[in-house]
């Protein structure tokens, strides 16, 4: 026989917090209906949340919150006290321990790790420009980017532009082609703005392998011939020579690896600057 359990997840914010919790716990226990389970969010009332917790009461549901207000803590735990509502508060442990290590208070503000602040759209502004600019779409990017990423295909240009507009920087990146001409708007891009991107000839010929395989697309054709890939490779490398930049081997390298490298290439060339 299938056994119910009732949930109340309470928050003073989105409650994004409890609900991704309950998702890891729950999935724990196959044969047990979590129902019903109900999400109170943006709760910063005392009667409105006493309310909630005679429901769960009458629910015989157990709660979840994340509360920081420290007047609908006390609700909860008085009220859970008095009767015999099963509680779990997910905040107040963790930032006690905090301030009892550190002596710093909590700032107890609902919601603070969504705040729309600067940060969070410099954020955003960066990965709609690592988008609009991607591949090579629109020249006039290599101007106001940060960074411009140069190399042939599948050299991780565009997973390496979205991962550094997650780091706050506007990436811009172009494919090398030798039948197609470089924009002249590269010609106007400072050498220390940009990173050449290469590759092992022979692990490139894989990636692109696997890449027209998912794609049940025809492997004998030229972007998959070795003796492309290797003219391909050295034309991008005379580009970089000619535009003097810094070229960073992408060989087997996970996007976080090949970014913390592009990071400081950047970094050394600021300081050099």
């Amino acid at each position: 026989m299938t056994k119910n359990v009732a949930l109340y997840l309470i928050s003073d914010a989105v409650g994004e917090t409890t609900q991704k919790l309950v998702s890891v716990v729950t999935a724990q226990f196959p044969t047990i209906e979590f129902s019903p389970t109900y999400r109170f969010p943006f709760i910063n009332d005392k009667e409105e949340l006493t309310e909630i917790l005679k429901d769960a009461l009458s629910d015989k549901a157990i709660v979840l919150t994340t509360l920081v207000n420290p007047e609908l803590v006390e609700t909860v735990t008085s009220f859970c006290q008095r009767t015999g509502l099963q509680s779990f508060d997910l905040m107040t442990p963790f930032t006690e321990m905090i301030h009892a290590q550190t002596g710093v208070a909590p700032l107890n503000e609902p919601g603070v790790v969504h705040q729309l602040n600067k940060e969070y759209f410099s954020r955003i502004a960066a990965i709609e420009f690592a988008v609009k600019y991607d591949d090579g779409k629109d020249p006039r990017g290599f101007l106001e980017a940060d960074l411009v990423l140069l190399g042939v295909s599948r050299t991780s240009k565009t997973p390496l532009s979205m991962y550094l507009a997650n780091k706050h920087l506007k990436v811009a990146n172009l494919p090398l082609i030798p039948e197609v001409p470089l924009p002249e708007q590269l010609k106007e891009v400072p050498a220390n703005k940009i990173i050449g991107l290469t590759c092992d000839p022979d692990n490139l010929e894989k990636i692109r392998t696997n890449r027209l395989q998912s794609l049940g697309l025809d492997q004998l054709s030229k972007y998959t011939n070795s003796d492309r890939i290797r003219e391909e490779l050295q034309y991008a490398q005379d580009i970089f020579d000619t535009l003097g930049v810094t070229v960073i081997d992408v060989t087997h390298k996970s996007i976080e690896e090949s970014a913390f490298l592009v990071l400081e290439a950047l970094d050394k060339k600021e300081h050099l600057a």
